[in-house]
C-alpha cells in the first residue's frame, strides 16, 4: 500500500531541458593553472585536473534539469533550504557604504516573478514547486548519496508525504529535529523552537553515514567526564566492577593481552571515548547579532548545522550540492571539509554573497560562477500563449511609448529609428540572446536596437557594447523599471527607462605594471535608489560592495585577478588595485567588474597598452 498527496495541479511529469552553462567568473585560478588546464603546462604523468566547484546564478529547476547529463547519480550529499512559503525568504539586509548601518533590500524582479507565480498563488502552487525539484533531485544523487530537506512546521508535513512518494517510503532515514533558542515568545500557543531535517537516501544499505567522527559524534556531559579521574598512556579512565565482559567502552584487556587470563574477575578501567552515537535531535545555537559568519540574510542557518550534516553523509573529495544556496553556508562549509560543491540561486545578491564568504576563506580553491544561457525563448513563447505573449511585449512597448511591429524573431519594436527588443519577465537578459539580436539586425541592415530587460545575465554590462561596435552596430541596454509592474499604461508618460549604472576608472602604469583606480559610479537615477539609502549615500564609493579587475582579458571569461570588498569586521573599500605586473610588454584588456550594495554588476573595459 502507498501513500500519496494530492493537490490542484499537481505535476504529472516533470519538464526537463538542458541548457548550456556559461562560465561567467572564476576566482582563485592562477595563470599558470588555466595553462595547465588546457593542456599547455601538463608534465610527465601529470594528471589533467579540472573541476572547479560552481556557483549557478539562475532558476534552480532550469539547472538541476541541465546539470543532469554531467551528474546523474553523481551528488553524494543534496542539503536544500527552500523557502517557507513566505514573501521574507527573498529580503536581506544590507549595509551602506562604511557606516554601521543596514538597511532592507527588497526581492529582485526575478525573485519577485518566482514569488508571485509560485509562493504567491498559494499552498497548491508551493508544492508544485517543490515536487518538480524533488524529482530531479533524486535523479542528481548518487545511489550512495543522502539528501537533507530543511523546513518548518508550515511545510513539513506535506512535504514529508512528498518525499516518502519520490524517495520510497523505506528510503527514509531521519526526521532530524534542530533545537534552537531565540528571544521572541508567545503566551497564546507552545512556543515554535525547532526546525525539521527531513534526511532520504537512495539505497539505505550503501548510504553515507560517518557517525562516529569528531562533529557528528555526541560529546559527554560534564558529569560523565568527571566519572574518569585517573589517566595512563591509553587516557582517562575510571574503575569498573562489571568484569572484562560487562565492560562497555574499552577495558585493560586493550592494554595487556594478558589482563583477562590473570586477573578474571577484578575491576577493569572503562577509557573515555571521544563522544556517543549521535540521535535525531541537534541543539546547534542559531546565528547571533554578533557572530562573525553572520550576512544579514533572515534565513542564514549555522555552521555547525551544515558541518554535522557533511561530516556525516559525505567524506572528503565528495560532490555536495545546495540549490537555495542562499547566504553560502553548504558552499563555504563544504569548502572547509574539502568537499566538492555545487551551488545554486535564483538571487544575484545570493550569488555575490557567497562570492565573498568564499574568499574569506584561507586557501580557498578555486571556483566558477556561472549563468545558464540561451534562456529557451520559444519555450516562454509556449508556455505564455501567442495572445498572452503579445499582450506583453505590447504593454512594455506602450510604457517605452515604442510601436510593434512585425516580421521579425527577435526585434518587438522601433522607437524613434531604432529597434527594440523586449526581454521575458522570468529570465534574465543572456550575452547568448544579445548576440541574436544583433543577428537580426546585422541581417536586415538595421544598425541601432534598444535592449530592455527586467534582468541582466552577469557580464552584460559593458562587454555587449563593445562586441555591437566591432560589428558596426549601435546596441543600448536599458532598465525596465519597476514601477511598469504596478502602474497603467496611460501613466507610461511618468514612466522612465534607465541605461545600466556608469562607471569611471583611470588606469596607471609604470614599466610593465599596471593599477585601477575607481573614479565614480554612479545608478543612472536616484529613483532607482530607495529612499532609505539615498539618505546615506555621501560619495559614489558608498554604493560599491565589492569589485574585482581582469588585468588581461581574452577569452570572454573574466579571470578574478584581484578584488577588494566590504565586510562585517572591515566596512572600508579600497578604491585603488594593487599593482598587476605583465610578462611582457603588449597591448591588454583590462575589464573591471564592480558589483553594488543591490547585488547588481557592471563592467567596464579598458584597453592599455604596456610598453
Amino acid at each position: 500500500m502507498s501513500v500519496r498527496l494530492e493537490w490542484d495541479g499537481k505535476p504529472t511529469q516533470v519538464e526537463r531541458v538542458s541548457l548550456p552553462f556559461q562560465t561567467v567568473e572564476t576566482i582563485n585560478e592562477s595563470r599558470a593553472t588555466r595553462q595547465r588546464d588546457e593542456g599547455s603546462l601538463l608534465g610527465a604523468g601529470e594528471q589533467d585536473q579540472t573541476w572547479r566547484n560552481q556557483l549557478i546564478w539562475g532558476d534552480n529547476k532550469l539547472v538541476m534539469s541541465s546539470l543532469l547529463k554531467e551528474f546523474a547519480g553523481q551528488i553524494k550529499l543534496i542539503y536544500i533550504d527552500p523557502p517557507f512559503a513566505t514573501g521574507d525568504d527573498f529580503s536581506v539586509s544590507v549595509r551602506v557604504g562604511d557606516l554601521d548601518t543596514d538597511i532592507l533590500k527588497e526581492p529582485s524582479i526575478l525573485e519577485e516573478y518566482a514569488y508571485r507565480d509560485t509562493w504567491g498563488r498559494g499552498v497548491d502552487s508551493y508544492l508544485s514547486m517543490i515536487y518538480e525539484r524533488l524529482t530531479l533531485l533524486r535523479e542528481l544523487l548518487a545511489d550512495d548519496g543522502t539528501i537533507y530537506v530543511h523546513l518548518d512546521w508550515r511545510m513539513c508535513h506535506y512535504v514529508k508525504l512528498m518525499l516518502d512518494e519520490i524517495f520510497g517510503s523505506s528510503n527514509f532515514m531521519n526526521n532530524v529535529v534542530w533545537c534552537y533558542s531565540t528571544r521572541q515568545f508567545s503566551k497564546r500557543m507552545w512556543n515554535r523552537k525547532h526546525h525539521d531535517l527531513l534526511v532520504y537516501s537512495k539505497n539505505p544499505d550503501r548510504q553515507v553515514f560517518n557517525w562516529d567522527v569528531e562533529g557528528v559524534l555526541e560529546p559527554y556531559s560534564e558529569a560523565t567526564v568527571k566519572k574518569y579521574k585517573h589517566q595512563d598512556e591509553v587516557g582517562y579512565y575510571r574503575l569498573s566492577g562489571r568484569g572484562i565482559t560487562g565492560s562497555p567502552i574499552r577495558s585493560a584487556k586493550d592494554v595487556d593481552p594478558e589482563w583477562e587470563i590473570t586477573h578474571p574477575h577484578l575491576v577493569v578501567r572503562e577509557y573515555l571515548g571521544k563522544g556517543f552515537a549521535p540521535h535525531d535531535y541537534w541543539k546547534i545555537d542559531i546565528v547571533n547579532q554578533s557572530a562573525h559568519e553572520r550576512t544579514e540574510y533572515k534565513t542564514q542557518k549555522p555552521e555547525r548545522l551544515l558541518e554535522r550534516a557533511i561530516k556525516a553523509s559525505s567524506n572528503e573529495g565528495d560532490l555536495v550540492a545546495d540549490f537555495f544556496v542562499g547566504s553560502g553556508t553548504t558552499a563555504a562549509v563544504a569548502e572547509k571539509l574539502g568537499r566538492r560543491w555545487i551551488a545554486c540561486d535564483l538571487g544575484r545578491f545570493a550569488i555575490h554573497t557567497t562570492r565573498k564568504r568564499l574568499l574569506n576563506i584561507p586557501d580557498c580553491r578555486p571556483f566558477e560562477i556561472k549563468n545558464l544561457g540561451a534562456y529557451e525563448r520559444q519555450r516562454w513563447r509556449q508556455d505564455t500563449g501567442n495572445g498572452a505573449l503579445r499582450g506583453y511585449l505590447d504593454t512594455i512597448l506602450a510604457f517605452y511609448r515604442a510601436e510593434p511591429v512585425e516580421g521579425f524573431q527577435h526585434l518587438h519594436g522601433r522607437k524613434a529609428g531604432r529597434m527594440v527588443h523586449v526581454g521575458a519577465t522570468d529570465a534574465p537578459v543572456t550575452i547568448d540572446e544579445a548576440e541574436e539580436v544583433m543577428d537580426e539586425l546585422a541581417d536586415n541592415g538595421i544598425e541601432s536596437c534598444d535592449l530592455l530587460g527586467w534582468e541582466w545575465e552577469m557580464g552584460l554590462h559593458d562587454t555587449i557594447g563593445e562586441r555591437a561596435r566591432r560589428r558596426g552596430l549601435d546596441l543600448r541596454p536599458l532598465q525596465i523599471p519597476r514601477e511598469v509592474m504596478e502602474r497603467q499604461v496611460q501613466d507610461a508618460d511618468a514612466i522612465r527607462f534607465f541605461e545600466l549604472a556608469h562607471l569611471d576608472l583611470d588606469v596607471r602604469r609604470q614599466g610593465l605594471e599596471a593599477k585601477v583606480v575607481l573614479k565614480d559610479f554612479a545608478i543612472p537615477s536616484e529613483d532607482l535608489i530607495p529612499t532609505a539609502v539615498r539618505e546615506r549615500i555621501t560619495r559614489y564609493a558608498d554604493l560599491i560592495d565589492y569589485w574585482s579587475i581582469d588585468f588581461d582579458h581574452r577569452d570572454g571569461v573574466f579571470h578574478n585577478q584581484w578584488q577588494a570588498y566590504r565586510t562585517r569586521a572591515e566596512p572600508a573599500l579600497a578604491t585603488e588595485s594593487g599593482w598587476h605586473e605583465y610578462p611582457a610588454a603588449g597591448r591588454y584588456a583590462i575589464v573591471v567588474k564592480v558589483i553594488d550594495i543591490f547585488g547588481n554588476d557592471t563592467t567596464k573595459l579598458a584597453e592599455v597598452t604596456i610598453k
